[in-house]
């Protein structure tokens, strides 16, 4: 995967959540870590095409992800995405979870879909809770589920947001693993996470972005080990005191 972001900046009003953001690199994996507040979910919001830049560009995979509307459409497509919140239709069951999107915007048959989510769920060991609806299924499971969904299509690039944010520590394992056997398996993946021990033994490239600036990125063992900015020394003493 290929990734490159200029000058990227996105404005709500007076607000800079991406701050002239500047970013190049070639990575299956890239994890993105940082304070809380620091840009890393606008920046994700844009990789997946669901926002557009205010100013600079970004391109992945000599993609130019521009701001006509057809093309970002054409892009989610082809991506698919997780986030914070489990954001599972509540009346559905988890296999009509997967089948719907399967369907209305992949534009399979329901024959097709139904097999295709059965596969997906039984992949991360859901085929039983296939019939339940997400308020029957524990955190852990509901997020299992999203994953699910977000992989049953084949997606060329994986988009996750602080996926174990809600989820208690046996959960959040669970979970880690899970992605950490979609990563083995070759799928690209852009994340964010607050788990640098998952951050460190999970990605190719990682990036600290904070106040809608990249302080620093490259290889997890170069800024885990020896980072050389002031601020990212700062910032992972202060989160890895207790790890």
């Amino acid at each position: 995967m290929k990734l490159h972001a200029e000058s990227l900046t996105r404005t709500y009003g007076e607000v800079h959540a991406l701050d002239h953001l500047t970013l190049s690199l070639e990575a299956r994996v890239l994890v993105l870590i940082g304070p809380s507040g620091g840009g890393k979910s606008t920046f994700l919001r844009l990789c997946g095409g669901l926002d557009r830049a205010t100013s600079g560009q970004l391109a992945i995979n000599d993609i130019l992800l521009a701001g006509d509307e057809r093309h970002l459409q054409q892009w989610r497509r082809g991506n698919g995405f997780l986030f914070q919140q489990f954001n599972l239709f509540p009346h559905l069951t988890a296999l009509r979870n997967i089948t719907l999107p399967l369907e209305k915007v992949h534009g399979m048959r329901p024959a097709a879909a139904i097999e295709a989510a059965r596969i997906s769920l039984d992949r991360f060991g859901l085929e039983a809770h296939a019939e339940k609806l997400p308020a029957q299924l524990s955190g852990g499971q509901q997020q299992r589920v999203g994953l699910a969904r977000a992989i049953a299509h084949g997606p060329g690039i994986l988009l996750l947001d602080e996926p174990t944010s809600a989820l208690d520590p046996e959960m959040t394992a669970e979970v880690l693993e899970l992605i950490q056997e979609l990563a083995a398996a070759g799928q690209h993946i852009i994340l964010s996470t607050h788990e640098m021990g998952f951050a460190r033994a999970v990605a190719d490239h990682v990036a600290l972005i904070s106040a809608g600036k990249i302080l620093e990125s490259g290889p997890p063992a170069e800024l885990f080990g020896s980072p050389r900015e002031p601020m990212t020394q700062r910032f992972l003493a202060k989160v890895m005191r207790f790890s």
